[in-house]
């Protein structure tokens, strides 16, 4: 019998998160690919300590980065220098890296909510009653900030300060992408912008799906998961919220049971292609 590659699997089951139930995903999913893998489940304070015993680590709902920041980066560096297989691959350029990206793709005319992250930059931005100041590292809204108009001129932007500026904007839902590698798996959206997570199937359209995809192609990850974050303004466009490429959560107690297996067999191929 040919020996099942190994699988250290990154996930904080204790890690509280307003409408998401980390530890049961990790669980379910993890318990899913034991099929094709041996698999250890591990705190991210443990993961750099641990990670040579196994053939692959895959980051799951690890939590906030910024709250073990300083393991993150352990791992991170070690990983690279020894070459260590990391689903997702620590090549990617969204929320891997911060969420300076945003400001990137607004300059370059994407559709993204607009952001800048300079004061020098601020009449890039359309006009609007308040403004949403969040951290460049940021994650679950830890940080964000809604500040009204004529308090923009006193913040302290710049590129040492860490801070992104975008406009409040009125929007219908928030929808999410998800896809494994390149490839498109389901879709969810919040019907009602005011309960993020409190999501429904979602049957995008071919323009849907188009929007999604390209900042997935944009993105430099061949082997792991992305969600695709956006929101669809009263006018029915889809602007980018975030393109989350770390630890991204799937809510797949979401979705039925095709979805769900399809989705695995997904990350099991995907996983399978990293190890060959």
């Amino acid at each position: 019998m040919s020996r099942k590659p190994a699988l250290l699997y990154v996930t904080d089951l204790a890690y509280e998160a307003r409408g998401r139930r980390y530890g049961d995903e990790d669980v379910r999913l993890s318990a899913r690919l034991r099929e094709d893998f041996r698999i250890a489940l591990c705190h991210p304070r443990d993961a750099a300590a641990l990670m040579d015993a196994f053939d692959a680590v895959v980051v799951r709902n690890s939590g906030p980065v910024l709250h073990h920041r300083d393991a993150w980066e352990d791992f991170r560096a070690r990983a690279l220098e020894r070459g260590t297989r990391v689903f997702n691959e620590l090549s990617g350029r969204a929320d891997m890296v911060g969420k300076r990206y945003l400001t990137e793709l607004s300059a370059a005319g994407e559709p993204v909510i607009p952001t800048v992250d300079r004061r020098e930059d601020l009449d890039r931005l359309p006009p609007a009653a308040e403004y949403v100041v969040k951290p460049e590292l940021g994650a679950d809204s830890i940080g964000m900030e809604v500040v009204p108009a004529d308090r923009l001129a006193g913040l302290a932007l710049g590129l040492d300060a860490g801070l992104l500026v975008q406009p409040r904007i009125d929007f219908r839902h928030e929808v999410s992408f998800y896809f494994v590698d390149r490839s498109f798996q389901y879709a969810l959206y919040a019907p009602d912008p005011a309960r993020r997570w409190e999501l429904e199937p979602y049957a995008p359209t071919a323009d849907d799906l188009a929007f999604a995809q390209r900042f997935v192609d944009w993105n430099t990850i061949d082997h792991g998961i992305q969600r695709v974050d956006a929101c669809r303004t009263a006018e029915g466009e889809l602007l980018l919220v975030e393109l989350e490429d770390l630890n991204p959560y799937l809510s797949l107690d979401r979705v039925d049971a095709d979805a769900r297996e399809a989705f695995a067999a997904a990350m099991t191929a995907s996983l399978h292609a990293l190890l060959a």
